[in-house]
């Protein structure tokens, strides 16, 4: 009898083995990586699957900031207040959101921080996600909605947590000093194999050394942030990932890159084992998301560490009125060893929103010189 995996997996790789046959042979990362976590009802983000948790022994692979402690969204939803103050704006639309626990989070604490929500608006492509949130968001039935695709025009604060690290990334490989793109194909068994072609893409900066190395581009999160710009009328965006600066992402020791597997709250590099099964991630290249936004027409108001962020955000005044646990939780999300210093927060906004406040998430220690 076929295991939910198996039947879940057979398929998917069935998938990509006629996406590289009609690669003739040859299917680049990218391509993959959209594979393995969106085809409907196959890929790891679209099927049932458990995924997010504190313990392997629910089933889960990770855990996020908002499943940790409420704490990550009661002080986001503080800095998501004045911002919705300062832009004049009334409702918040969140990417990735996940099993809804931050947007479960941010409604409730704004409504304790009186700032009115019209609506809070979720952007998902996972249909089993979408059920986990209705069944989170179930007393907010009348504020919360779903959407497939961004409105010509958006007027509020956008939410991305942990949502750019997923976006497909295209693999660069140099080998004897020439530059590949890395891709997949079958082996003689007829197992995925890497392969790589010779390509004339580069990392936005020259990687000094003659070594062999292997690294990220990142045009697909940059397109988001693109379209971002081009729709955002009035408001603020607000993306928290783990990631770098250029200059230290494609530092010359980052040899091996960033790519990342997650499963049963262990990692791995390898994203050609166990299809649909698994997260797969690359970290984020802020400069880039940065330029892409200024190219487009946003201001970038602010970036900094996670841990600095939520700090400045009365993390710890909202802790004083936590548990033990809660408090314990929080330590994580601000530890440099933890997620707080790994992890950054990038603030943007369209010229007409970014005058005349500052993002009380970058009151201290903001970095942006940095990017």
């Amino acid at each position: 009898m076929a295991t939910e995996h198996e039947s879940l997996t057979s398929p998917l790789l069935a998938r990509v083995r006629e996406a590289i046959a009609q690669g003739g042979g040859w299917l680049p990362f990218d391509r993959f990586m959209a594979i393995a976590l969106y085809e409907p009802g196959l890929g790891y983000y679209a099927n049932a699957l458990a995924k997010f948790g504190h313990l392997p022994q629910g089933g889960s692979d990770f855990v996020t900031a908002p499943e940790l402690t409420p704490l990550f969204g009661q002080a986001l939803a503080r800095q998501v207040a004045q911002a919705l103050a300062a832009s004049g704006t009334d409702e918040v639309w969140e990417f990735g959101a996940g099993s809804g626990a931050l947007a479960l989070q941010v409604i409730e604490a704004l409504a304790e921080l009186g700032q009115p929500l019209r609506r809070y608006t979720i952007v998902d492509l996972s249909g089993s996600l979408r059920e986990r949130q209705r069944h989170t968001l179930s007393a907010h039935v009348d504020r919360v909605h779903w959407a497939d695709a961004l409105p010509e025009q958006l007027h509020g604060v956008v939410l991305g947590n942990e949502v750019l690290d997923a976006m497909p990334v295209q693999l660069l490989a140099r080998t004897g000093g020439v530059w590949h793109e890395r891709g997949v194909a079958l082996d003689a068994a007829g197992a995925l194999a890497w392969a790589d072609r010779a390509t004339e893409l580069r990392p936005p900066l020259e990687v000094e050394g003659g070594h062999d190395y292997v690294t990220e581009i990142h045009p697909q999160a940059e397109a988001f942030v693109r379209t971002l710009g081009d729709r955002l009328k009035r408001g603020a965006a607000f993306l928290l990932d783990y990631g770098f600066p250029e200059a230290e992402y494609y530092h010359p020791q980052r040899a091996m890159g960033t790519l990342i597997c997650h499963r049963a709250h262990r990692s791995d590099s390898d994203p050609l084992s166990d299809v649909g099964e698994k997260d797969i991630t690359a970290h984020v290249n802020f400069t880039g998301i940065a330029l892409a936004a200024q190219d487009a027409g946003l201001d970038v108001l602010g970036y900094t560490s996670q841990g600095r962020f939520l700090l400045n955000c009365g993390l710890l005044d909202l802790a004083q009125r936590a548990d033990a646990r809660q408090n314990a939780m929080m330590q994580k999300l601000v530890n440099e060893h933890e997620m707080g210093e790994l992890f950054k927060v990038i603030a943007l906004a369209p010229a007409g929103s970014a005058a005349g406040w500052l993002p009380l998430g970058f009151a201290a220690g903001d970095r942006t010189h940095r990017l």
